[in-house]
Order: structure tokens, then C-alpha cells, then sequence
């Protein structure tokens, strides 16, 4: 099972979902509070595992409710999730995948390992 990292950043803080293997599957934006954080976590293990995805790479894709992962393109080209909750909010980015099918799967693996209990600080 996967785990939440708590990183400090210069104006607040963030967390990283790390995969069992040790890779960082979605990262959140910085929280200016401790509350901020523990409710941006909470918010990806509740809408995480129920998410539809919308492949917004796909001309004429349907669009989905929220919760939901975003698929799209960058401007290199990549290919990016983004998990919105309920209420539209960005909660969790992925990072850039040069294959359509290596995104899907980091979606996968967001959706497995968001409803971890396990919480730990980044080391220094």
C-alpha cells in the first residue's frame, strides 16, 4: 500500500502519494495550514478510488461528473492527470507521461493506493 508524504515548502505545505515502489504517483498543491493538509488528503481518499476519467486527449470526449481525473497534454506534449473532487477543485497533479497507457495506469495506481492510512514527513 501506498503513503502520503508531508513535504514543508518555502510558503506552507504539500504532500506526495507515493506508491508501494517508491515512485510519486500525485502531488498536491501547497497548503498554507496543518488543516488545509490533512483536508486535501482526506479529499483524495474519498474521491480518488470513485473517480471517473475524462480523456481530454480524445477529440469529442464526453465529459464526466466530479469527481474525476482530467487526462490532457501539456505543452511538451506529455500526457498529465489532474483528480478534481466534488466540487471542481484540483486536489492531486501527476506528473508528465510520454505514453497515454503509462498515464492511465499512474491513475490506476492513484486510485489503489489514495485510501491509505499511512502518513509520513518527508526527510530532510
Amino acid at each position: 500500500m501506498g503513503k502520503y508524504v508531508i513535504k514543508q515548502a518555502k510558503t506552507g505545505y504539500k504532500f506526495d502519494l507515493v506508491a508501494t515502489n517508491g515512485e510519486v504517483i500525485a502531488s498536491s498543491q501547497i497548503y498554507k495550514s496543518d488543516s488545509g493538509l490533512k483536508n486535501g488528503i482526506a479529499s483524495v481518499r474519498k474521491n480518488a478510488p470513485v473517480a471517473a476519467v475524462e480523456n481530454q486527449t480524445v477529440e469529442g470526449y464526453t465529459a464526466e461528473k466530479h469527481p474525476k481525473f482530467e487526462v490532457y497534454t501539456d505543452k511538451a506534449g506529455e500526457f498529465r492527470f489532474r483528480l478534481k473532487a466534488t466540487n471542481g477543485q484540483i486536489i492531486a497533479v501527476s506528473e508528465g507521461y510520454k505514453a497515454l497507457k503509462s498515464c492511465l495506469n499512474g491513475i490506476e495506481s492513484v486510485k489503489k493506493n489514495a485510501v491509505t492510512d499511512t502518513v509520513s514527513q518527508a526527510n530532510k
